[in-house]
């Protein structure tokens, strides 16, 4: 079962504050950081977008495949599932996404790191010293997995409906959505406001 990580990055801005940690040692490390958390999607994933995959016409991006490192070199794989999905483009990662794809040819990798291979979770660790670099913004044992499911969270906590989120997930099922979501104050916060107004319609006591 997984933990209630993902409430280590409670706020955009603390995903602002990592990748512009990560960008110190390369811009492409940020961007990685900014593309798994507002995409809500797997490193793989990340890895695996060409420039073609942005639809700047209906503001989307669609991810059909995955990249990485294996025994005989690079692998390319579909999604676990085997499922191509489509994620809405969120405005702040509009203007990461605008400078990655302005002027280039749609069949090349979104993204590549700084000697042109594909950025995987070990690589963002080993290249940014990841476990010190989290420690020193007060987020002790956050893992660079966590990025996804804080992104999942954020959408539900916006009101996006829990299949919508499932299906930007890419999951076959809505319980195994449920397990990336995890109440934060903000959404605790809403349940209180609901209720209170619920209960201020309800008969005073006598």
């Amino acid at each position: 079962m997984r933990t209630a990580s993902a409430l280590k990055i409670p706020s955009l801005t603390t995903v602002y504050e990592l990748a512009d940690l990560c960008r110190t040692v390369h811009a492409a490390y940020g961007d990685f950081v900014l593309l798994c958390a507002l995409l809500a999607a797997r490193s793989s994933e990340v890895a695996g977008l060409l420039v073609g995959d942005i639809n700047w016409g209906q503001k989307v991006v669609t991810i059909a495949r995955q990249h990485f490192p294996g025994a005989g070199g690079l692998c390319v794989k579909p999604t676990k599932g085997r499922r191509v999905r489509i994620v809405p483009i969120l405005k702040p990662l509009e203007t990461t996404l605008r400078r990655l794809t302005d002027n280039r040819d749609p069949g090349e990798p979104l993204l590549r790191g700084p000697r042109g291979g594909v950025i995987t979770t070990g690589s963002l660790r080993q290249a940014t010293n990841w476990d010190s670099l989290v420690t020193a913004l007060g987020h002790s044992g956050l893992r660079r997995h966590d990025l996804r499911p804080a992104g999942a969270t954020w959408f539900a906590n916006a009101g996006v409906p829990l299949h919508v989120v499932s299906d930007i997930l890419g999951h076959a099922s809505l319980e195994t959505t449920t397990t990336y979501l995890h109440a934060d104050r903000t959404d605790l916060a809403r349940a209180a406001a609901e209720v209170d107004r619920y209960l201020a319609d309800e008969p005073a006591a006598v």
